[in-house]
């Protein structure tokens, strides 16, 4: 038994005599989503320390909660768990009596700590010292906020890897804490990890190691929402590639990334240009393995990053722009609520694009914006109503619920808009100043929408009205009015397939037009009906589709493929879904392959290949699809 193990086993027995096993199911605080009480009690900040136990798959330690209390008779502190073993709870070395409520299967369980009464003059206005509660705990093997892999599921296979991932509510899964959007903290933390490897966080990492290398030490001094918190370790090396960026990676990864990413300094330098200075110190990317769910997680200071966006060519970087623009839209001003969730995400798809402007031209944004259109238009079709609007009704809904392209790519198309009836310098400086009135703070669509009626639409009265706005935010669809993104180089695309179907021109004509990879997607992804088996054949051995390593190539590609039963494919499929973690890409084909009786077959036999090495989040997206009858 390690020191760690040994202290909390002690403190545990110490702690019988005051904690319940269970009490009465918990309440939904201010936030649907969290059981919080931080109207009346709210964390400040939050001191980690954690043995990082590979072999037990679990963070064991401990957690001290700097809280303030702003009613000055709250003697209860309510904080989120989800999965976590809590062994004991204390204020200046004396435990405190505490309740964990019966779970939710959404929510988790209520951490509910009785609080001595406040002294005379304590509160929010008081300037009385915070008050420290101190949490003993470890988590759960299955945390699904964490993902322990083994070596061989590693780029490497050398070494065991962790990765976090907390948004949107699984910090509660390895933190006992206020898991609301609506609560920022700062933050340090110290990390005891097996010796060899190196631990990260979304922190300042550049702290060096002691105790032979396994405790690394992080500080986090902006306030930041429990989303954000992040953690990762394991066998990796780094490099600069710029005065304020480092790549970290799995050493066979880090050359490849840090080529492909060269130009992240170039976008910092862009995106403060046009909406006002990098406020972090720091912007560093971290290259996880593939299981890694999404494209990327933009944890300030250390965005995570697919390897799925490693195409050699630079073509798949808007996501960096994307995890980039997020220190202004999201981690520096951040959704209240996830019912608020389109303002973190739709106003960084603007910054993306305006981002991605200014480094590849008007042409590569025209591109983007309208295959984003693409992705909005099928999810318009298929996600109900109800979660069409920019700010949906979230209670008793799973924030992942809502993560589609409606607030990406539709809460895009509301600021280009915006930007069609005023200009876009002037809502470039509106938005600049909005993010400089509510830098760290948390905000919500009402007061969001204040703010755009007395700083925008009031310097042209009559352009836009508050009915636009209101249906832009509360109504299905797309207004009839939105400005929708055209570009003539997709036309010419269009045309070309249609030639190419109806037999007027061979494949090798096509590839001799050296499209872009934007270029490449839309021509695959625009098919009304799959092309029969000849056809297919005749692309992929022009193209090279089944043997392209670009990733998002070759997910339009089987995607084409499953619907055309195009068997030469099947092989990659079988190597694509058991090597990539990647929701977005892995989903709709298994979600394609479920469609007929053989392609049934050939999903769950896949399925039960992979699933070990899949992601908790992506297993959870999955599970309703390939095994419905298992739920």
């Amino acid at each position: 038994m390690n020191r760690a193990c040994a202290w909390l086993a002690a403190a545990a027995l110490s702690a019988l005599p005051f904690a319940a096993q269970a009490a009465s199911p918990g309440t939904p605080g201010p936030d649907p989503h969290s059981y919080a009480n931080f109207d009346a009690v709210r964390v400040r900040h939050l001191e980690l320390a954690l043995d990082v136990d590979f072999r037990q798959r679990r963070l064991i330690g401990r957690v001290d909660l700097q809280i303030e209390r702003l009613r000055a008779d709250a003697t209860e502190l309510i904080l989120d768990t989800s999965g976590l073993a809590i062994e004991r709870v204390e204020r200046r070395g004396r435990a405190l009596r505490f309740t964990l409520a019966d779970g939710d299967a959404l929510l988790g369980r209520a951490l509910r700590i009785e609080l001595p009464k406040a002294q005379r003059g304590a509160g929010a206005a008081s300037g009385a010292a915070p008050e420290t509660v101190r949490i003993l705990y470890r988590t759960s093997p299955d945390a699904r906020g964490l993902q322990w892999l083994e070596p061989r599921q590693t780029a490497d296979r050398q070494q065991p890897f962790l990765f976090s991932q907390s948004q949107s509510i699984y910090a509660r899964t390895w933190i006992p804490l206020q898991d609301s959007p609506a609560v920022r903290a700062t933050y340090r933390a110290q990390l005891r990890v097996p010796a060899g490897l190196r631990a990260v966080m979304s922190a300042d990492n550049t702290q060096p190691a002691t105790e032979g290398g396994r405790l690394w030490h992080f500080e986090m001094p902006q306030p930041i929402p429990s989303y954000l918190m992040a953690i990762a370790v394991g066998r990796i090396d780094a490099r600069e590639i710029g005065p304020r960026t480092t790549v970290f990676a799995e050493p066979s990864v880090l050359q490849a990334a840090a080529r492909e990413f060269a130009e992240t300094p170039a976008m910092i330098d862009a995106c403060e240009a046009m909406y006002g200075p990098y406020r972090w110190g720091r912007y560093d990317l971290l290259i996880l393995p593939p299981s890694f769910p999404y494209g990327g997680m933009e944890n300030p200071r250390l965005s995570f990053i697919t390897p799925t966006v490693l195409a050699g060519d630079r073509s798949l970087v808007s996501l960096i722009a994307h995890e980039l623009a997020h220190s202004w839209s999201g981690n520096l001003v951040t959704n209240a609520s996830w019912r608020d969730f389109w303002m973190n995400e739709g106003f960084t798809t603007y910054l993306e694009r305006d981002i991605v402007e200014k480094l590849y031209g008007a042409k590569r944004r025209e591109m983007e914006s309208v295959l984003g259109l693409q992705s909005l238009r099928d999810d318009l079709q298929r996600v109900p109503a109800r979660f069409q609007v920019l700010a949906p009704e979230m209670r008793g809904a799973d924030p992942e619920d809502n993560t589609t392209q409606i607030p990406y790519e539709k809460g895009r198309l509301f600021l280009d808009w915006l930007a069609s009836q005023f200009g876009r310098e002037t809502v470039q400086d509106f938005l600049r100043g909005w993010f400089d009135a509510h830098a760290f703070q948390s905000v919500t669509t009402e007061q969001f929408r204040a703010w755009l009626s007395s700083n925008l639409l009031a310097r042209k009265p009559g352009a836009v009205t508050e009915a636009q706005v209101a249906e832009w935010l509360f109504q299905p669809g797309l207004p009839s009015y939105a400005v929708l993104p055209r570009t003539a180089i997709f036309e010419r695309v269009d045309a070309q397939r249609a030639e190419w179907l109806a037999g007027r021109v061979a494949a090798a004509a096509l590839l001799a037009n050296d499209w872009s990879v934007q270029e490449r997607l839309h021509f695959l992804d625009g098919f009304a009906a799959p092309p029969s088996l000849a056809p297919m054949a005749e692309l992929d051995a022009v193209f090279g589709l089944t043997a392209t390593r670009n990733a998002e190539i070759a997910h339009s590609w089987l995607l084409l493929a499953i619907r055309a039963d195009y068997a030469p494919s099947w092989p990659r499929l079988e190597e694509y879904l058991q090597t990539i973690g990647r929701r977005k890409l892995v989903r709709p084909l298994y979600a394609e392959l479920m469609k007929t009786a053989q392609g049934r077959e050939r999903a769950q036999r896949i399925y039960a290949l992979a699933r070990p090495g899949y992601h908790p989040i992506l297993v959870a997206s999955l599970d309703p699809i390939v095994r419905p009858a298992a739920r």
